[in-house]
């Protein structure tokens, strides 16, 4: 199959099967390096037509609490005491610049969660 640019969804289609068949086959350098390039092309096309919205920025951090097992009182050093974390995590105050520093250097929080606009369903 000649790669090519994704615009329609036929064209996407074909090309996850063909990808398949390519993960299928037995390894090569030359393989490896198709796979790659259908991957990206792909990438590309999923990009426009299916893209995934930033994620809350407190649910980011419950994402990550749950990941690390923490519980609302282990961040209480971080955002300035337990009545703060429950503000912060009842959305009944906005995170602050110092907070999002301290959720992103000490739980790793990515940074582009925590200054994301918090969802419309969620104000």
């Amino acid at each position: 199959m000649k790669p090519k640019i994704l615009k329609t969804e036929k064209d996407y289609d074909r090309v996850l099967r063909y990808i398949e068949d390519l993960m299928r086959a037995p390894k090569t350098s030359s393989r490896n390096e198709e796979l790659d390039l259908w991957a990206t092309l792909v990438e590309a096309y999923e990009k426009i037509h299916y893209p995934i919205a930033d994620p809350d920025p407190i649910e980011a951090i419950k994402f990550r609490m749950d990941q690390m097992g923490l519980r609302p009182a282990d961040l209480a050093k971080l955002l300035g005491g337990r009545s703060r974390v429950s503000e912060v995590l009842n959305r009944k105050r906005p995170l602050s610049v110092s907070m999002m520093r301290s959720l992103y250097r000490e739980l790793h929080v990515p940074a582009e969660s925590l200054l994301a606009e918090p969802s419309a369903k969620y104000r």
